[in-house]
């Protein structure tokens, strides 16, 4: 007898999946917004390339940014797979189930107004069939009294009796048949109304409550999908934050200031003291011939000694531009030596390149040669010879350049060996600066007077190796070859993968480390090639 009610009801609930379907279309698109701003975040700071070969990137702290700016990339991608589960698991299957549920709740109603329907019509016919039977009844006493009227007046015929007795009979005859119209309908109507209430309407509020139980079960499963859909993704958001978290701790403060240091040190010594120059000598002077003779050398003396203190290398001065020369010999030695370096393996590079060049064009004219219909091997003469040009120029560049390598190498080591040669002959041991020279004191250098040129280091009487073989220097660990070595250019020696050697000289930051073979053999390795373990002191 709620069947309006039970109609408010159902239909509430499916304005309440609406509800729930638009709030989380509202999610996704605020997930989408927050994903896509993240995401031109990360481009805005990216750089547009990123090389290990930039100098920015051997700074731990950089990156240490950079893999910030991955891993918030990465949970961009996480917020993204967020929106994109509220879409497939719950406002796509909301979308699909409302439907259903619609037109459902439809067909159930439908059923239900039927009944009603039914059951309405076959009260109104009862009601018909009672309202015939009254009228029925009131007729045939109409009739009764009439006939009891006529049989008693004596003016009456006998056919008059006859025809109210008759007229008294039909009303009563047509009184019994609506009288069982009216016990048939009623009857009838017991029954429809008894199958309304205890059978059809009960059939279809169940179903009604069936589907709305459904109902409030695939909105309770929304509910939590929405909550899982974020925690499914929440171990990988983890991940990124602990990467977030390892990238700040990755920061090394110390290693970033050596990094500087060993990329910009330029080998130069420090400048010493500045020697005082007495003006007053000139007051005592006399006025005689020898007076003014030495007063004037004296003078020509000073204005010299005033002409190399102006060619000084002031640290914080205004730098003057420098001419750049092919050979980089307008660096300091250490960056000379590092340029020089960087040139040949960029040499390297391009004649590996053109070497695979050369070697697919010499395939290409074997195949030419042996089936001419596809193509011509006359054709790829000029392009063969164009090509090994340009391997005889880049050899020619890279053995030039080795050629400028090996003899900065060979002043930066004459002037570390010439300085460990002549330290027990000093008075006191001169003190070293950060960039492994040393002062102006020590006995193995003298100093030009322009500023502009190198200090002039005494030569050696050995040469760069040959102190080798005299004095061996004790090993202070030893190192086990990663990779093989071939050991071509000169100061370097070849190893084998798995050979183990004596360290002599740890990698002083310009990717080289000294050893030496069992046969005494001693040289430089890459120190990328070795595992190195230091002996306990």
């Amino acid at each position: 007898d709620q069947y309006d009610i039970i109609d408010r009801q159902t239909q509430w609930g499916i304005d309440l999946i609406e509800k729930y379907v638009k709030f989380v279309k509202d999610r996704t698109e605020i997930e989408q917004s927050y994903a896509k701003q993240l995401r031109t975040l990360v481009k805005k700071y990216s750089p547009k390339r990123v090389s290990k070969e930039d100098q920015e990137m051997k700074f731990s702290q950089y990156q240490a940014f950079i893999n910030i700016l991955n891993e918030l990339n990465d949970y961009a991608g996480q917020r993204e797979i967020i929106a994109e589960n509220l879409v497939q698991n719950i406002f796509a299957q909301l979308l699909k189930y409302l439907h259903e549920n619609k037109q459902e709740r439809k067909m159930h109603l439908l059923e239900g107004r039927k009944a009603q329907q039914n059951l309405e019509a076959s009260f109104k016919q009862l009601d018909y069939a009672k309202k015939r039977f009254e009228r029925d009844c009131k007729e045939a006493e109409k009739a009764m009294q009439n006939a009891e009227r006529v049989d008693n007046d004596i003016n009456a015929t006998k056919a008059d009796v006859e025809k109210a007795k008759q007229q008294a009979n039909l009303r009563n005859h047509m009184v019994e048949e609506s009288k069982n119209e009216y016990a048939s309908q009623l009857q009838k109507y017991n029954k429809d109304q008894n199958q309304f209430y205890f059978v059809e309407m009960p059939h279809v509020f169940n179903k009604l409550q069936e589907m709305d139980e459904k109902r409030i079960q695939k909105l309770c499963e929304a509910y939590k999908m929405f909550a899982d859909t974020e925690r499914q993704v929440m171990p990988i958001i983890g991940k990124c934050l602990d990467g977030m978290t390892k990238a700040a701790e990755s920061v090394n403060e110390s290693g970033d200031s050596q990094v500087l240091i060993e990329a910009h040190k330029s080998g130069f010594e420090r400048p010493g003291d500045l020697e005082f120059e007495d003006y007053s000598q000139m007051i005592n002077r006399t006025s005689s011939e020898n007076s003014i003779g030495s007063l004037k050398s004296e003078s020509k003396a000073d204005h010299r000694t005033i002409g190399k203190s102006k060619t000084k290398r002031w640290p914080f001065g205004k730098k003057n531009k420098l001419i750049v020369f092919e050979d980089f010999s307008h660096l300091p030695p250490e960056q000379r030596r590092k340029k020089l370096q960087q040139k040949i393996e960029d040499l390297n590079k391009e004649l590996q390149k053109q070497v695979d060049q050369s070697e697919a064009l010499d395939k290409m004219k074997d195949v030419y040669q042996r089936n001419p219909q596809m193509g011509d091997p006359n054709s790829l003469e000029p392009r063969i010879m164009e090509t090994n040009q340009q391997i005889d120029r880049l050899r020619g560049e890279i053995q030039k350049y080795e050629i400028w390598l090996a003899d900065a190498e060979a002043k930066l080591v004459s002037r570390n060996d010439s300085f460990v040669q002549y330290t027990p002959h000093c008075e006191r041991s001169p003190s070293l600066n950060n960039n492994g020279s040393h002062d102006k004191e020590s006995p193995d250098t003298t100093y030009s007077d322009d500023s502009g040129q190198e200090p002039l280091v005494q030569p050696s009487p050995v040469s760069e190796f040959d102190d080798f073989e005299d004095d061996l220097a004790n090993p202070i660990g030893s190192s086990t070859a990663l990779y093989p070595f071939d050991g071509n250019s000169e100061g370097t020696i070849p190893m084998a993968e798995g050979e183990v050697l004596q360290l002599i000289e740890e990698d002083k930051g310009d990717g080289w480390t000294r050893v030496r073979r069992s046969d005494g053999e001693e040289g430089y390795v890459p120190t990328s090639y070795v595992k190195i373990t230091l002996s306990r002191k």
